[in-house]
């Protein structure tokens, strides 16, 4: 296995890289090969900086040579804060300044049971390589830049190919979240027809994802939600029948493109919500919620973007204005965002409405119930509604009655009522 790097053209990409050159990155590579061994970052940000020069991320994996034992004893002698987060699979995190290095020690498969591997440490960069999932995922750096890239990562990153290391199949069932990560990056890099191989793998193997925690799911949905080819990705795990494991009914598509082309900045809770919104009942909701293990905030908010009426876009200012009173201004932008999609609006419209409120600021309705006691009326139904009524109708009022004017409305409710009352008692 050749130590040389492996990249065409130029010699050292990563050599500029603003993460490469920090001293943090530099004093930490200065202590994980003080003794000799040798130390590459890898994953994520040799991937994303060959696309984008001038990134700089404060979350970094490194892959070492040294054991962890020995990791975790140099650098805490030499005063890192080192936490052991997977020592028994070889990874610590190191915290340096504003950065979170997860340094893990190579490896090598002795034995697989599906995403619990059995492993020995190993000193081979190329070997640990392939025991990644993808090949934009099995690139390296070392300290000067250069790029190790043993499998054509970098050509299959500049061609938006998203190809498995090895055996699809293989790499599939070592861990069935795999499936929904080939997915998930093709979302956010494929360019070029998705590989054959790697489609059948996934529908043959679609089944295991009925194995996996609704967490590892929900983490890889909502990255794949975010991405710029959502839609095609979405319609590929349709067409392998991935996505008949994850969603309780047959997405729609065609409502995500709209909103995506309209309300880009909707985050993928809303994005989630026009796949399914009037397709699923509250019961079916509330089953992807737990499915996807949404937080109770998450899951009321999803519930909410599937059940609640849409605002008219083209209504007054005012009765937006009673919307936003009663949803809260995120929610009510949230829905219109949805509104517009459904009602087949423009982005012009969406943009006017948002900019007109978006300096409103709601006002605080001028009674309580403890006005309603105040004046004899007993705690209740007839409390609740007597105050609801007012409310209405400060609302109605553009919210301008002040809390005199709020009394007045609630007496002549209570003079209307008494009347009534001895109406019917006459009859």
């Amino acid at each position: 296995m050749s130590p040389k790097p492996t990249c065409a053209g130029a010699e050292r990409p990563l050599a500029g890289a603003r993460w490469l050159r920090a001293p943090e990155s530099r004093a930490l590579l200065d202590a994980l090969e003080a003794e000799g061994k040798k130390a590459r970052f890898v994953g994520g940000c040799v991937r994303d900086t060959l696309l984008d020069p001038e990134l700089d991320p404060e979350d970094l994996d490194l892959a070492t040579q040294e054991r962890p034992e020995r990791v975790l004893e140099r650098l805490g002698s030499l005063g890192f804060h080192v936490i052991p987060t997977g020592l028994k699979h070889g990874t610590v995190t190191v915290i340096v300044g504003r950065r979170r290095f997860e340094v893990t020690t190579l490896r090598r498969d002795v034995a697989c049971f599906g995403r619990h591997a059995e492993v020995e440490f190993s000193d081979d960069f190329e070997e640990d390589a392939a025991r990644r999932d993808f090949t934009i995922n099995a690139m390296s750096c070392d300290r000067e830049g250069y790029l190790f890239d043993y499998f054509g990562g970098k050509q299959d990153l500049f061609e938006g190919k998203i190809r498995f290391v090895g055996d699809p199949e293989q790499r599939i069932r070592e861990d069935f979240l795999r499936i929904l990560r080939f997915f998930r990056f093709y979302a956010r890099f494929g360019r070029s027809p998705p590989d054959p191989g790697a489609l059948a793998a996934c529908r043959a193997l679609a089944f295991g994802l009925d194995r996996l925690s609704g967490e590892r799911i929900r983490g890889e949905l909502e990255r794949l939600l975010r991405a710029p080819g959502a839609v095609a990705a979405l319609r590929l795990m349709r067409e392998t029948e991935v996505a008949a494991r994850i969603f309780p009914i047959a997405p729609d598509w065609e409502r995500l493109q709209e909103l995506l082309r309209l309300a880009p900045e909707a985050d993928w809770l809303v994005r989630l919500a026009v796949l399914v919104r009037g397709r699923i009942d509250e019961t079916r909701a509330r089953a992807l919620a737990l499915r996807l293990r949404l937080s109770n905030r998450e899951r009321e908010r999803l519930l909410a973007l599937l059940a609640v009426d849409l605002p008219d876009p083209r209504a007054p200012r005012a009765v937006h204005e009673r919307w936003i009173y009663r949803l809260g201004r995120a929610l009510w932008a949230d829905l219109l965002r949805i509104a517009v999609v459904e009602q087949a609006e423009d982005r012009a419209l969406l943009e006017a409405r948002l900019n007109e409120l978006e300096g409103f600021t709601p006002p605080v309705f001028p009674l309580s119930g403890k006005d309603l006691l105040a004046r004899g009326v007993p705690s209740g139904p007839r409390l609740g509604r007597l105050l609801e009524a007012v409310r209405s109708w400060w609302e109605a009022e553009g919210f301008r009655p002040d809390r005199a004017a709020c009394l007045a409305r609630l007496e002549a409710l209570l003079k209307a009522e008494d009347a009534a009352a001895q109406r019917q008692a006459k009859g």
